[in-house]
């Protein structure tokens, strides 16, 4: 995968993920409660699980977590049945949360529409469970939980069909903010790109943040994809 908790440091303390929540949905409840209570078992994120058909558990206003992960179940759907789906019940979701689609079929095909749309991750049916949490984990940190192939297919379509910019990149980023965004295409972490570049990882951060706010993306993976466009 091209964006996973850095072995060296440790996993991210699961207190830290006391303020966070997961959704999980998909079209048959019982396997959202099954899928809900094995996460809950495996990290200390609030768990959630949606009704039949893809039905989003309301937030709770009075206890706002920080961010919220809704999960989505690909199981038995066809390609299109499935976008369709999403289209029609997560696109407004996402606006506020984090998406992630899970057990998804290697012939489904689904990866590009999947990260055009604002996916973070994706889990195959042929993972081992113990992925989930790991993914859930570097997503909640502000990873993409993507493999490496993926990203690299979605940064060269967007190079093909999309007509670069006027603006050239040296107006718009520094000669630091363009390296950090090079290395970003590529999958490195927060960690990688500090110990590649000889910074702290609080500096890259400081640094993606004005790289985000400058070329007007919410995200990293936003950023990848202007990447591909204009760089």
């Amino acid at each position: 995968m091209v964006m996973k908790d850095n072995p060296k440091k440790g996993l991210k303390s699961l207190t830290d993920l006391q303020s966070n929540t997961v959704c999980v949905v998909g079209p048959s409840r019982r396997q959202n409660e099954l899928m809900t209570s094995y996460l809950e078992n495996k990290m200390e994120a609030k768990c959630l699980a949606g009704n039949a058909g893809y039905c989003i558990p309301p937030k709770d206003n009075r206890e706002e977590p920080d961010k919220r992960l809704i999960l989505w179940d690909c199981q038995g759907k066809g390609k299109q049945n499935f976008l369709d789906e999403f289209d029609s019940n997560g696109n407004e979701e996402l606006s506020q949360d984090l998406a992630a689609f899970f057990n998804v079929s290697p012939n489904l095909g689904i990866e590009e529409e999947a990260v055009d749309r604002g996916a973070r991750g994706l889990f195959y049916e042929s993972d081992s469970l113990d992925h989930l949490p790991k993914g859930i984990r570097a997503i909640f940190k502000g990873e993409l939980w993507l493999s490496r192939q993926v990203m690299s297919k979605c940064v060269l379509q967007k190079r093909l069909f999309v007509a670069p910019r006027s603006k050239k990149v040296s107006d718009i980023l520094s000669k630091r903010e363009v390296e950090i965004l090079s290395l970003l295409t590529v999958g490195a972490t927060n960690q990688e790109i500090a110990d590649n570049l000889s910074i702290s990882p609080c500096t890259v951060k400081s640094h993606l943040y004005k790289i985000f706010s400058k070329i007007g993306v919410p995200n990293r993976l936003q950023a990848v994809l202007w990447a591909g466009k204009n760089m």
